[in-house]
C-alpha cells in the first residue's frame, strides 16, 4: 500500500495510479499547506524557511505520509505547474519530489519544460519512475 502526497494544485499522480488500478481507498492525497502542517505533520516553520515547494518540504511531506499512514512507501510533489505562481527563484515547472521507502527517504529537483499540462506530466512520470526503481523487487 503506498499514500500520495501532493501539491501542485491539482492532484496528478492519484488520477494516474487509479486509472492503472493501482488505487485503494487507503490512498490519500493532500494539497494545502494547512494540510501538510495537521495531517503530514510539516512544521510551519519549514515552509516558511524553505517555501512550500522546496527539497526540505518534499521530504517532511514524504516523512510524514510514512508516519501517519500504514504503508511502506509514500511519493510527495510540491511544484509549480503555472502558468502563474512562479518566481525568479522558483520558476513554473519547479516541481522537488521526495519518496520514503520502508524508512529511506531521497528527494530530487526538477524544473519541467513546457506548459501547465506538460508540467504535471513530466512529473507524474518522474514521480512513478522514481516510486518504481526505489522499490523493492520482488
Amino acid at each position: 500500500m503506498y499514500v500520495t502526497a501532493e501539491h501542485l494544485r491539482d492532484h496528478v499522480i492519484r488520477p494516474t495510479l487509479k486509472y492503472l488500478g493501482s488505487w485503494s481507498p487507503a490512498t490519500e492525497a493532500f494539497l494545502l499547506n494547512a494540510a501538510k502542517q495537521e495531517l503530514l505533520r510539516v512544521p510551519s516553520a519549514l515552509i516558511a524557511d524553505h517555501g512550500a515547494v522546496s527539497e526540505a518540504v518534499a521530504r517532511a511531506m514524504a516523512q510524514g505520509a510514512c508516519q501517519v499512514a500504514p504503508v511502506h512507501a509514500t511519493v510527495a510533489v510540491t511544484g509549480i505547474a503555472g502558468p502563474g505562481g512562479g518566481s525568479v527563484d522558483k520558476p513554473v515547472g519547479t516541481v522537488w519530489m521526495a519518496w520514503c521507502i520502508q524508512g529511506v527517504t531521497e528527494a530530487r529537483g526538477f524544473c519541467f519544460p513546457g506548459d501547465r499540462q506538460q508540467v504535471r506530466q513530466a512529473t507524474v512520470d518522474e514521480a512513478l519512475r522514481g516510486l518504481l526503481t526505489r522499490l523493492p523487487h520482488a
